[in-house]
């Protein structure tokens, strides 16, 4: 089996920049380390000041609404700036050492190899994303700098005590997806790791730099595991053998082994979701949730629930009871 994806799907598209890399407060819907990100729901229509209405739906994005129909909004719609945070940072950070490390030969995937590739990924990551600097801008001494990096090593190191990269060859890492279902509604995601076997079962891999959630949370952490698998299924005609979350913050591994049915139940959840996206994209209407995750929103000066006020709505709205042309 190839496991390139079908350039087929060829709109010029710009990866959700949160679909694959959650850790941190961006996982739970707090600042994201990556801003907010193109594409998310429905429509393609363009409104004022250059906005458009969201086209395809993320893990990351169908969490957002989800969590704060509003916070969907602020991040897919009005696109508004957000702070880059330290813990959704070294996520990325880390996430690009542990991609970088299969470029070597098996026999030299070691952890100090990889502790060592991190002071170039961070080069590189500063590079790619100036607004980084800011994050340790107050550092003049680098002390702070010194011990976020210091965090990132001992979570790749951690790694190695969860899995053994000699005995792993990847078929892809970070690998964009996309697939457009019957209906219409467009599913994209970035999947951190697919093992293919010899008898050709996939596992789907996907590290996280936070803690475990305890069990009875366990299912919103599989959401965008089994987003990916029904991803890949719709692809490529085959329901991945195992789910695979790699919580280096805690040293836990969860796995999951899907089956047709649970990917069905969570397409119907995905169309369902996508509906309520395209009534609040056409009604402007578009509902906080308050929660504790508000702490660590950076729109509380845009939200209601804290005394702002949203920005203009960008995009036409439907007067009720009207019907699309």
């Amino acid at each position: 089996m190839v496991w390139g994806m079908d350039s087929s799907i060829d709109e010029a598209v710009t990866p959700d920049a949160g679909a694959g890399a959650g850790s941190g407060p961006a996982a739970s819907g707090g600042p994201a380390g990556s801003g907010p990100a193109a594409g998310g729901g429905p429509g393609g229509a363009v409104g004022g000041r250059g906005a458009l209405a969201p086209v395809s739906l993320s893990p990351s994005r169908a969490g957002d609404f989800m969590q704060c129909p509003l916070l969907y909004r602020f991040r897919v719609i009005d696109r508004l700036p957000e702070k880059p945070s330290e813990a959704a940072t070294r996520g990325t950070l880390v996430h690009a050492v542990l991609e970088r490390l299969f470029d070597a030969p098996a026999g030299e995937r070691t952890a100090p190899r990889a502790k060592a590739l991190i002071p170039g990924q961070w080069d590189r990551l500063r590079e790619s994303r100036p607004e980084l600097t800011e994050l340790f801008a107050d550092d003049p001494e680098g002390e702070r700098l010194a011990g976020w990096l210091a965090e990132a090593e001992r979570l790749v190191e951690r790694w190695f005590t969860l899995e053994d990269p000699t005995r792993l060859e990847p078929a892809e890492r970070e690998l964009f997806v996309e697939t457009e279902l019957d209906s219409g509604l467009r599913l994209r995601g970035i999947i951190d790791r697919v093992d293919v076997a010899p008898t050709g079962e996939v596992r789907i891999v996907d590290y996280k730099t936070g803690k475990a959630p305890r069990p009875e949370y366990a299912e919103g952490a599989l959401f965008q595991m089994k987003f990916y698998a029904l991803v890949v299924w719709r692809l490529k005609g085959v329901v991945p053998r195992r789910l695979q979350l790699v919580y280096l913050g805690s040293g836990d591994v969860l796995t999951y082994d899907p089956v047709p049915a649970d990917l069905e139940r969570v397409e119907r959840r995905l169309h369902a979701l996508w509906e309520a996206i395209r009534q609040a994209t056409e009604s402007g209407d578009w509902r906080p949730r308050p929660t504790k995750l508000c702490g660590w929103c950076d729109h509380r000066a845009h939200c209601p629930e804290f005394g702002g006020t949203p920005p203009p709505y960008p995009l036409p709205v439907r007067a009720p009871g009207s019907r699309a042309e």
